[in-house]
């Protein structure tokens, strides 16, 4: 695992202790790579939004198919 060094405001390194003591991470750096990993999936759900987007249209849409693939991507 590569190491990255980083500089943080007062305000902000207090924020990250309290989060880590709070929300039961081990260390800033496990909280720091769970922010990281959010992001990566956000920008994934974001590009899959805006290729939907640009897709053409199907009809409308079929909501309970829509709901069953949610509720199957939820237990994997």
């Amino acid at each position: 695992m590569s190491s990255m060094n980083i500089s943080l405001p007062d305000s902000m390194k207090t924020f990250v202790d309290e989060q880590v003591e709070a929300r039961g991470f081990a260390t800033s750096s496990e909280f720091i790579r769970e922010l990281i990993r959010r992001e990566q999936e956000h920008q994934k759900f974001r590009a899959l939004i805006l290729e939907g987007m640009e897709s053409p249209s199907s009809g409308p849409p079929d909501f309970e198919s829509l709901r069953e693939r949610i509720r199957r991507h939820g237990t994997k």
